[in-house]
C-alpha cells in the first residue's frame, strides 16, 4: 500500500538549483499519470522561479525509472485509453526548458525513463547503472521517447538498441551520447556537483540562447504529439495487451518461439 496523498516527486531549491526527486520507490519510479502530472508540475514551478538557475533531476532507490507503469496501462488499455498522456508535455518542458536541465542517474533506467535522460541537457549516470529500449518485448514501440532520444543516439545504435531490446551499461551510454558522463558509483555526486557549479556561472540569457543554438531545427511538440498518437495505437493492440499481461505474469509473450522462451 501507498500514501496517496505523499507527493511522488520531491522539491527543493538551495543554491541556485531546483531538485526535482522522483520518489516513487514502490513502483521502481515508473512514469504513472500521477508522477508524470508532478513533475511537468515541479518543472513548471522551477522555471518560474528567478532563484533557480539550474534543474536538477534525481531520483531515490535503486532504480532511476522503470518506464512505464504497467498496473496502469493495462487499466488504461480495458478503459480504451492511452497511458501517460501528458508524456509528450513533459518531454517537451525538460527539451525546451530555457534553464540547463541536469539528471543524476545512479541506477537502472528502461523505456520511458530513457526519454526523461535524453530530454536532459547534461546527464551523469553510474558506470554499473543499466539501461535497456524494452519496448519491443512488451509489444510497442519506443514512439513518444524517439524526439528527444533520436536527437541523442547514432543511427545504428540507436537499430541495435530498439529492435533487440538488449541491456547497455553506463559506460555505453556515455560512448553513445545518450548520457554526458559515466562515473564510479562513488563518484556520481562530486560529479554532478561540478556541472553543476560550472551551470550557475552561466548567464542566465545566455545560457538560454545556447540552448536555442543546440536544439536549432523543428520544434519538438508537434514531433511529440504525432508520435503520441502512434503509440496509443501500439498500447491498444493485441500484441501490446499480450507484451503487458505476459511481463505482469512473468511469462514469455506468446510472439517468443518455443526454446526462446
Amino acid at each position: 500500500m501507498t500514501d496517496d496523498t505523499r507527493p511522488l516527486v520531491r522539491y527543493a531549491v538551495a543554491d541556485g538549483v531546483a531538485t526535482l526527486t522522483l520518489d516513487s520507490d514502490h513502483n521502481r519510479n515508473a512514469l504513472s499519470r500521477r508522477l508524470i502530472r508532478e513533475l511537468l508540475d515541479a518543472v513548471d514551478r522551477a522555471l518560474a522561479e528567478d532563484a533557480v538557475r539550474v534543474l536538477l533531476l534525481d531520483h531515490v532507490g535503486r532504480v532511476f525509472c522503470a518506464g512505464a507503469d504497467l498496473a496502469e496501462t493495462a487499466a488504461a488499455r480495458e478503459a480504451g485509453e492511452v497511458p501517460a498522456g501528458d508524456m509528450p508535455a513533459l518531454l517537451a518542458a525538460l527539451w525546451d526548458a530555457p534553464k540547463p536541465v541536469v539528471a543524476r542517474v545512479g541506477g537502472a533506467a528502461r523505456a520511458g525513463g530513457l526519454g526523461l535522460i535524453a530530454a536532459c541537457d547534461l546527464v551523469v549516470a553510474a558506470r554499473d547503472a543499466t539501461f535497456a529500449f524494452t519496448e519491443v518485448r512488451l509489444g510497442v514501440i519506443p514512439a513518444v521517447i524517439s524526439a528527444p532520444v533520436l536527437r541523442r543516439l547514432p543511427s545504428r545504435a540507436a537499430a541495435e538498441l530498439y529492435l533487440t531490446g538488449d541491456t547497455f551499461d553506463g559506460s555505453r551510454a556515455a560512448t553513445l551520447g545518450l548520457v554526458t558522463a559515466a562515473v564510479p558509483a562513488d563518484e556520481l555526486d562530486a560529479t554532478v556537483e561540478r556541472y553543476v557549479s560550472s551551470l550557475v556561472r552561466g548567464a542566465p540569457g545566455a545560457l538560454a540562447g545556447a540552448k536555442a543554438l543546440l536544439h536549432g531545427g523543428p520544434p519538438i511538440r508537434p514531433e511529440l504529439d504525432a508520435l503520441a498518437e502512434l503509440s496509443g495505437s501500439y498500447f491498444l493492440s493485441a500484441e501490446g495487451r499480450e507484451g503487458v499481461a505476459a511481463y505482469r505474469e512473468k511469462r514469455a509473450p506468446r510472439w517468443v518461439p518455443p526454446g526462446r522462451d
